[in-house]
């Protein structure tokens, strides 16, 4: 079900993604309304919608032109649907005038409130934000109420599953319920009540699932965010107030933001292309250089951008894992499996002359190795070796963390070989054991099986699984079945990198 479920989620961008999970819901919150479950009246609802998409695209368009930069559409539309669910659907003029504020503000501050080219704030709780000031209007958060739910915890897992931050989600939910509830008992309220009103009266499940989780206003590492989470859960509970600034869940997560801020790649990164190489007859890899280097951890990825037109569903910005040293970060590297029918960022890709410039909006994950001198199990299939390839030249120019590692390499033809020579170079380098999998024996490793391995061959050749950190990187079915096949044969716990739509 997983492996299913990761292979359809990874058809789409996270980008493409939110926007028609918010679509399904700004269509379910209009069906509401026709039912009589909410009260808003469909010409308030739909002018409402609108008014902050048409305001927030439209600016966004100015500003890229001004700033000679492409506009991102779909992220305009998101940050507009976002603004329609922070403020109480209305035809009372002066109320539109703030959403359309609201909705200007969150345009303009990926271009105006950002280092560079990196926005620093999340664009719809700017937006909310400022608007507040001037008294033109003020954020409601409408969707905490208890018919939105129906729709809203379907979305808000999907979105969630997909960004692999439901357990960063869980935090913040489980701190803000258990603070809110505790309020509400202390308050007088009858318990049931008081576990129920975080989710029926006010947003938690909507800030979690579609503001706090956006990627560009979060730290690189897991621990990182998971903390971030818990730091917005009580400023989102606990009322507070700075002279005639008065706690919200905007100002939560704006305060939020600037934490994540502080510890983050703090700019987007210009990359110019060098040229490319065939790894095998279906992936390439593809160098670039940068003018500042580029702070990463080996085994983190990098989301580039590459506007163009006729995007398919794929979309402009897709992630890559790094194959190059993190000590050389003035130079980074990609290697893409280029499947047909391609997708129209590859294709585009694939049109970059050298000296052609793109951009990459930041480097995150925490697919990394862990300190000390722990051995190592690397289970990787087709261009999941990605990750790994960094890592081991990591290991390779830093001698005092030699490793005991051993790499079990599933291919599904000896042409796949990719980075063989670097590969080969490495282990003997290194010490490293090399397991191949592949249709047959190439002669130059152990030869380990003829497909994905079994939990049988898998013990018989590494015995010690269970004294190994173990990693696997690849398709969601290759994860899948290296994260059953290693507990089976031992191992306590399997580290995992899933290239959604590989």
């Amino acid at each position: 079900m997983k492996a299913w479920l990761d292979g359809v989620l990874g058809r789409f961008t996270m980008y493409r993604l939110v926007l028609v999970v918010l679509l399904v819901l700004a269509g379910y919150s209009l069906l509401l309304d026709l039912l009589g479950w909410l009260t808003f009246g469909i010409p308030a609802m739909l002018v409402s919608l609108l008014l902050s998409v048409l305001v927030c695209t439209a600016v966004s368009w100015l500003l890229a032109r001004l700033f000679r930069v492409r506009a991102h559409l779909e992220s305009s539309l998101i940050t507009g649907l976002l603004i329609y669910f922070l403020f109480w659907p209305t035809l009372v003029p002066s109320e539109l005038a703030g959403i359309a504020l609201a909705a200007a503000i969150a345009g303009a501050s990926k271009f105006l409130l950002a280092y560079r080219r990196r926005h620093i704030f999340n664009p719809a709780a700017i937006g909310a934000f400022v608007v507040y000031f001037t008294g033109l209007n003020l954020s409601t958060w409408w969707t905490a109420t208890p018919a939105m739910l129906w729709v809203l915890v379907p979305a808000a897992f999907i979105v969630l599953y997909r960004t692999s931050k439901l357990i960063f989600a869980g935090i913040f939910i489980v701190i803000a319920e258990a603070i809110i509830t505790g309020r509400l008992l202390l308050s007088g309220s009858d318990l049931g009540a008081a576990l129920s009103q975080p989710f029926s009266s006010l947003p938690v499940l909507f800030f979690a699932g579609f503001m706090l989780s956006e990627p560009l206003t979060l730290p690189p590492r897991r621990y990182q965010q998971w903390l971030l989470a818990a730091v917005v859960a009580v400023l989102f509970s606990v009322p507070f107030h700075f002279g005639i600034v008065f706690s919200s869940p905007e100002l939560a997560l704006l305060i939020g933001n600037l934490l994540a801020f502080a510890v983050s790649q703090r700019s987007g990164l210009r990359l110019t292309f060098r040229g490319s190489r065939e790894l095998t007859p279906t992936s390439r890899e593809y160098r670039f250089s940068l003018p500042r280097p580029a702070r990463f951890a080996a085994g983190q990825y990098m989301e580039l951008s590459l506007p163009h037109r006729r995007a398919d569903l794929r979309g402009m910005r897709r992630v890559f894992s790094l194959t190059t040293d993190p000590d050389d970060g003035s130079r980074v590297a990609f290697g893409l499996r280029l499947a047909e029918p391609s997708s129209s960022f590859k294709k585009e890709l694939n049109s970059l002359k050298p000296g052609s410039t793109i951009t990459a909006t930041g480097v995150w994950g925490d697919f990394v190795l862990p300190t000390g001198n722990h051995p190592l199990l690397l289970l990787a299939a087709g261009v999941g070796i990605t990750p790994f390839l960094s890592q081991l030249r990591a290991l390779h120019h830093r001698p005092a963390e030699h490793r005991d590692v051993v790499l079990v390499y599933v291919l599904s033809s000896i042409e796949e070989f990719g980075y063989r020579d670097e590969i080969l170079e490495l282990c003997a380098a290194e010490g490293i054991r090399l397991l191949l999998c592949a249709p047959q024996n190439p002669g130059v490793s152990e030869y380990l099986a003829t497909g994905y391995p079994s939990v049988e061959q898998l013990g018989h050749a590494v015995p010690d699984i269970a004294q190994r950190r173990v990693y696997a990187s690849g398709s969601p079915a290759f994860v899948a079945h290296a994260k059953h096949i290693g507990h089976r044969a031992g191992a306590r716990k399997v580290h995992t990198d899933s290239f959604l739509g590989y």
